[in-house]
């Protein structure tokens, strides 16, 4: 999730509680916390800790802006899907509530799905994912939950780093030809002006331009 604060401010930009077993993070808390601090940007980890996030920072609000307004016009436009904004959150099958900067799930899917699990925090991690990082993201957490969005079934995934001017391209993973053994890695690109959607997003093609830059 892009960062929530000015990298000049003193106030923290993230912060992370943990709750016992006798009083977990359940759903029902985790839907309370959001509706009564709609100021904050909340997840879920896997292990039940809380995330809180203050909001974007202009300039990074403004990339995320641009990224997203792209991903709906495609999904308009083609008719394939349904595109989310960093405000959508979603319970991965692990049990982990994420918000990605922007995020797609196939039709079949989102249909495949019931009206009131649309309208809470909908139980299925979506086909594509984007995190894009601010000044004051930590890199390390990223990666994480690009992993997580990997294994929870992501079938694209993009952590788009203007800090370092890079991208960083996940996919699930798949058997070398020689060894036969199922390789994890991550296609690293420095400085490209576009992004295509691959067979996930047949036609889509991101313009970097103002937003890796």
């Amino acid at each position: 999730m892009s960062t929530r604060q000015h990298h000049n401010s003193r106030v923290p930009t993230r912060v992370n509680l943990r709750f016992g077993r006798r009083a977990p993070l359940t759903d029902r808390l985790f839907l309370d916390l959001c509706g009564a601090n709609p100021e904050l940007r909340l997840e879920r980890t896997v292990t039940g800790e809380l995330i809180a996030m203050t909001p974007a920072s202009s300039e990074a609000g403004g990339r995320n802006a641009k990224l997203t307004y792209q991903l709906i016009n495609w999904v308009i436009t083609s008719g394939m899907g349904h595109g989310f904004d960093s405000s959508a959150g979603f319970t991965l099958p692990n049990g982990a509530i994420r918000s990605p900067d922007a995020s797609w799930i196939s039709n079949d899917r989102w249909d495949a799905l019931t009206p009131s699990e649309r309208a809470g925090f909908a139980r299925i991690c979506p086909d594509f994912v984007v995190e894009l990082r601010s000044t004051t993201d930590r890199l390390r957490d990223l990666r994480i939950k690009m992993r997580e969005y990997r294994a929870n079934g992501a079938r694209l995934g993009w952590l788009i780093d203007p800090v370092r001017k890079v991208v960083e391209i996940y996919r699930p993973p798949h058997l070398d030809a020689v060894t036969k053994l199922p390789q994890r890695g991550v296609e690293v690109l420095t400085a490209p002006t576009t992004l295509s959607g691959e067979d996930v997003l047949p036609g889509f093609v991101l313009d970097l331009n103002d937003i890796l830059t």
